[in-house]
């Protein structure tokens, strides 16, 4: 912390006198400890987990016995396994749609909320803010209710209503279509508590301006506040990026990845691969390959959002 500059005071006898400024306490010794703990639990959670992917993929390791190295066999393996393939396809497929999908619906939440004009933002804002409180794998067994085939509430009320029950866990497209919606759910409360903070930091005389210039509220919105708050719309963008491409707990519970393996993502290749087949060394590789494709995904967003911000 700086210290206060020191003051010249005028006595009564008119010399100018300067004054000693008053010793600022330094908090030197809980900084360190802070310091030190968050960079000892980084690599005890992160880093050396991340050294000992690194080294298994390198091995045939099965989990127990000795390491054997094998070089590069695990990569090259990979680079011609259709079942590896297959899931990061998914993957990229289930990302494509379901981070435009959050995107959408936790800023139309927050437009809502931070709306002068609407009524209930309280209650609105707690039922917006519960899925988040929920648990992924319980977002997965509530949604997994509601889109069961034989016992689900959607079917129930197309039933009722005189239409064909769907069948939302055998078809692979209406399957993967649930858990994209799903996450969106699941996710948009956090996203929308950070664009409600972008929103109303966008200066109100904009607005007025604008109305004043005949400005309707789709050319204000347009124009004004997507504009304004691009920055957070880029944050999370990222975030949703990343969280989706790792996606595992939620889709777990809802549909495994079903039916059958049809909408089985990278993770959950990589947790079967590890722990079912016990096939450490070769899981490991995968992980390592999805570990640079979220690097990439990260490095282009970050470039993207400071050339914007230039």
């Amino acid at each position: 912390m700086d210290r206060p500059a020191a003051t010249l005071t005028r006595p009564r006898t008119g010399a100018p006198v300067r004054v000693k400024p008053r010793a600022t306490p330094r908090y030197t010794g809980p900084a360190l400890v802070l310091t030190g703990g968050v960079i000892a639990l980084y690599a005890l959670f992160f880093l050396w987990p991340g050294v000992l992917g690194l080294l298994y993929s390198f091995t045939s390791y099965h989990g127990y016995g000795p390491l054997r190295f094998i070089g590069l066999e695990n990569y090259t393996s990979l680079a011609t396994d259709p079942t590896f393939y297959a899931a990061l396809g998914r993957t990229f497929v289930y990302t494509l749609f379901s981070v435009p999908l959050g995107y959408v619906l936790s800023l139309t939440m927050a437009v809502a909320l931070t709306n002068a004009t609407a009524k209930g933002k309280s209650a609105a804002r707690v039922i917006f803010f519960l899925p988040w409180l929920v648990s992924p794998i319980v977002t997965g067994v509530i949604w997994r209710w509601l889109f069961g085939e034989n016992f689900g509430f959607v079917n129930f009320v197309i039933g009722e209503l005189g239409g064909h029950p769907a069948p939302w866990a055998t078809n692979a497209n209406l399957s993967l279509l649930v858990v994209i919606f799903a996450s969106a759910w699941a996710g948009a409360a956090f996203n929308m508590l950070l664009f409600i903070s972008a929103l109303r930091n966008v200066p109100v005389s904009l607005y007025e301006a604008a109305q004043l210039d005949g400005a309707n509220a789709w050319q204000r919105f347009a124009r004004i506040t997507i504009p304004a708050i691009r920055p957070t719309s880029l944050l999370v963008i990222l975030l949703l990026t990343m969280g989706q491409m790792k996606e595992f707990a939620l889709i777990q519970a809802l549909n495994n990845g079903g039916p059958g393996t049809q909408n089985q993502l990278i993770v959950q290749y990589i947790y079967t691969t590890g722990f079912a087949k016990s096939q450490v060394g070769y899981a490991s590789a995968a992980s390592m390959v999805l570990l640079v494709i979220l690097m990439g995904i990260a490095l282009v967003q970050i470039a993207i959002s400071r050339r914007s911000e230039s």
